[in-house]
């Protein structure tokens, strides 16, 4: 009887392939960066830090690390994986290469950095152009969601320091632009902090606010047009004060924090004046109410603050806090929202949670570590993160359609980017031909004919 070879078959593996392309769905991170005129963009604004007869391009440089990380890498040496496909990245520069020009950048006093800056702002404008009914300012109002995130330090980094959560490590502050129900989000800001740095710390959050500002179209500066909205590490009297004296430019939703004070006036709410809290469906919420706080309350916030609460029965097994009542779990926030119904109000504030959701898909690509020594140069790597994140928000927004739009980075590496292909040469003509078996290439094709009928930047 023959005996069985095991479950998977038995292959003789060589290491002699030709025409093969690797990960060959990433032409479509490929595509994105030339109809945003991303990689003319940062050309431009690196042109200063090109060195006299340099081979390699500054910005060509820059948005090939930030091409390597969205596939994926995580410190500057995973640019190898682009510079074994030259036929679809082109030339990419050694190592040393790579390193020394991190040097230079981060040895700039900040001016490289409010360069890239400025060249991303200019591209995320005409992304949205092109985006046009499907960008995160479709509905009118963009909202950017703040947070800090805890990255993780093995080794002795410039500020590194023990975290809140005693672990050691940085403290970056973080901004998403929220593209809503029908997409992800793309990150406008990342203030790189110690890892001992204040959660609460207002002028971060308004340093963080000012940067994220920055990054939006001029349109969305003014007019109310753009919702700043933040857990209770937010809810200070100096950052709230800051948001409610650009209450003409700006609407604000803060987290705050449950003090004595305010428990002792939610438990003087009579019960008539608590309403149902909803769900996004516009389903009542069973077991959560929402009400507004007023009177001597709000005495010392600025004029026009409103004051919501929310309580809400805990999940079995839930330990309560000394600032819940009657078995309640309470939540609170403030806004300067008028005209609409508490519940919305309320039900729009809890959509902060998926700013959770974009530190995730930012921990998958490049901020798992922060892999560089010095904090100039680690600012310079958080910016190579964010260009990544843009990409990798960018593509499914300008080329992506149902649920596809949604899928995180994780998903889009493993169904889109890692398809493989085969290259062949006809006459002038380089065609990629991708695996007809690989159960995601149709959604790969239909996205780069999608990307095709955009106008090549101007």
């Amino acid at each position: 009887m023959k005996k069985p070879t095991g479950s998977y078959p038995r292959l003789r593996v060589q290491g002699d392939g030709r025409a093969v392309v690797s990960q060959a769905g990433s032409v479509l991170l490929v595509e994105t960066v030339r109809k945003a005129g991303l990689d003319q963009a940062i050309s431009a604004a690196l042109a200063p830090w090109r060195k006299p007869r340099a081979v390699h391009d500054p910005g060509k440089i820059l948005t090939d690390a930030a091409l390597a990380v969205a596939l994926g890498g995580d410190c500057l040496a995973d640019i190898a994986a682009l510079r074994s496909e030259p036929a679809v990245f082109g030339p990419v520069a050694s190592d040393p290469t790579v390193s020394r020009l991190i040097d230079t950048l981060a040895a700039s006093d900040g001016k490289a950095l409010a360069a890239i800056r400025a060249a991303r702002s200019e591209v995320r404008q005409y992304v949205w152009q092109l985006a046009a009914g499907r960008a995160p300012d479709a509905g009118g109002q963009v909202t950017v969601d703040l947070d800090g995130v805890l990255v993780l330090a093995h080794s002795d980094k410039q500020d590194a320091a023990p975290t809140w959560k005693k672990t050691y490590g940085h403290h970056p502050l973080m901004a998403f632009a929220d593209h809503g129900p029908g997409g992800t989000g793309e990150p406008v800001a990342a203030l790189l902090r110690p890892g001992n740095a204040g959660s609460n710390t207002a002028a971060d959050h308004i340093t963080t606010t000012r940067l994220a500002l920055a990054q939006l179209p001029k349109k969305h500066r003014r007019g109310r047009q753009t919702l700043v909205r933040c857990d209770s590490a937010g809810g200070t009297h100096e950052f709230v004060g800051w948001l409610a004296r650009r209450g003409r430019w700006l609407s604000y939703s803060v987290g705050m924090v449950i003090t004595e004070t305010i428990h002792q006036h939610v438990l003087k709410i009579p019960a008539s004046a608590w309403t149902p809290a909803v769900e996004p469906d516009g389903e009542v919420r069973d077991g959560a109410w929402v009400a507004e706080l007023t009177g001597s309350l709000l005495d010392g916030w600025p004029t026009g603050m409103r004051l919501i609460v929310r309580k809400e029965r805990p999940h079995p097994g839930a330990q309560l806090r000394l600032t819940d009542a009657d078995g309640m779990r309470l939540t609170c926030f403030a806004t300067n929202t008028t005209g609409r119904p508490i519940t919305e109000l309320e039900l729009r504030h809890r959509l902060r949670a998926r700013a959770e959701d974009r530190i995730r898909a930012a921990r998958a690509t490049g901020l798992r570590n922060l892999p560089l020594h010095t904090t100039a140069q680690n600012q310079v790597w958080l910016e190579i993160v964010q260009i990544a994140l843009d990409l990798l928000a960018w593509m499914p927004m300008l080329a992506l359609t149902g649920q596809a739009r949604l899928w995180e980075p994780r998903r889009l590496r493993f169904r889109l980017f890692t398809a493989a292909g085969h290259l062949v040469t006809t006459g002038r003509r380089r065609i990629l031909r991708l695996a007809r078996h690989w159960p995601w290439t149709n959604e790969i094709t239909g996205a780069i004919e999608r990307l095709a009928l955009l106008p090549n930047p101007g």
